[in-house]
């Protein structure tokens, strides 16, 4: 028996929808569906191999029960299902649900995956109704900031400039190296859309400090991944990326009551994952960082232990982040430059680290060792961030 998650099991097939702004006549379940089938065919198994079912659809809409409907709708009929409720987080958590099932002796075989639905012609859903009250509520909803996650990121981006002197020159660097990355990705939504620091700078500002082209754009489509035992995984066509450790942080549910909003609870995730996997900052060859918006990679990437808390500035314009940079990151585009399906596309983040680590990313293949990649995931506005190390039979 594994005394820890630590090569207890492996990711062993992965499938992918080219995100794409909307799609006529496609629901969650739908692009879920495809993107699953896919991972099943890519390990070399069919649908009657699965044991387990980690599945969910845009942030849970329709309410709970998605698993068993999901599996009536594609004639599987497992042993263990559950969901995870994590959000952005949930690509990474999933992962890691799927290896305690497996290690716990609950399943073998667990498909993983999320989808998100953007379609034109369908009815739109409205807000409303009750038992939505909060304890933030009554601040929160009639002062808060603009619609959606914009407003919220911006408060961290002011208070990272205003504590830090972070620029938004410095911050731009992020979304030019990962649109760098989606130019050589023929399944990134801006694949053929260079840009430059000035085009980040002088882009239309959304909230102060935020540009437009720091920010997510909203897409649909879906990922998968199947997770299998250690010792299947070996024995199946395509080299395994084993899980070697992983953790999630969750300091709030989000900005209203808490202290310093700076600090990314993707640090608390990471070094449980370093803990856990045996390795550290130092030794991660690549990075898939959820890039909601330019400052959760910024806050990301300085409490995960790879840039000192506040040193951002001077310490990122001496790096690449590019797939031949000294430290490629989002090596796909992320979702900035390949897209955000959702929250599938923390998904996406974990089948591009298992592309690497298989050497099939083809265009955007970083030429240097791919054994040690870290991924992590957000949900929220810093509310719950994940955290896994992935590695190759080498790392092990």
């Amino acid at each position: 028996m594994y005394d820890s998650l630590r090569g207890a099991a492996a990711i062993v097939g992965i499938g992918e929808l080219k995100p794409e702004r909307q799609r006529r006549g496609r629901d969650a379940m739908s692009l879920l569906t495809e993107a699953c089938y896919l991972a099943i065919q890519d390990a070399g198994l069919t649908k009657k191999d699965i044991d387990g079912l980690v599945l969910e659809p845009e942030l849970a809409i329709g309410g709970g029960g998605f698993n068993p409907r999901m599996a009536e709708h594609m004639g599987i009929f497992p042993r263990w299902a559950t969901s995870s409720d994590t959000q952005g987080a949930a690509g990474v958590c999933m992962a890691l649900q799927a290896a305690a099932y497996i290690q716990a002796g609950l399943c073998d075989i667990v498909l993983c995956g999320m989808g998100a639905a953007i379609d034109p012609d369908a009815p739109r859903r409205r807000g409303g109704g009750g038992g939505t009250e909060t304890a933030t509520t009554e601040f929160q909803d009639p002062f808060g900031p603009t619609v959606g996650a914009n407003g919220w990121y911006a408060m961290i981006a002011q208070r990272h400039e205003h504590l830090y002197g972070t620029s938004v020159e410095t911050r731009a660097k992020v979304a030019v190296d990962f649109r760098r990355n989606a130019n050589h990705n023929p399944r990134a939504v801006f694949h053929d859309t260079p840009i430059t620091v000035d085009d980040v700078v002088n882009s239309r500002l959304v909230a102060d400090p935020l540009h437009l082209l720091e920010c997510v754009m909203p897409c649909c489509g879906g990922a998968a991944y199947v997770v299998a035992r250690a010792d299947i995984a070996r024995s199946l066509r395509k080299p395994p990326a084993f899980i070697l450790g992983g953790g999630l942080g969750i300091p709030r549910s989000n900005l209203t009551h808490v202290g310093e909003i700076t600090i990314a609870p993707a640090g608390l995730a990471a070094r449980n994952a370093y803990e856990m996997s045996g390795y550290g900052p130092r030794d991660i060859q690549v990075r898939e960082v959820y890039d909601s918006f330019t400052i959760t990679v910024v806050c990301e990437m300085e409490d995960a232990g790879f840039c000192p808390k506040g040193e951002w500035n001077a310490w990122s314009k001496e790096q690449d982040f590019t797939f031949t940079g000294n430290l490629p990151t989002n090596t796909h585009g992320g979702n900035l430059s390949a897209g955000q399906a959702s929250t599938a596309g923390g998904c996406a983040q974990v089948t591009e680290a298992v592309r690497q680590i298989r050497r099939e990313a083809q265009e955007h293949q970083v030429p240097g060792p791919t054994d040690i990649v870290l991924i992590t995931g957000s949900g929220g506005t810093f509310s719950q961030q994940s955290a896994m190390v992935l590695g190759s039979v080498a790392a092990l």
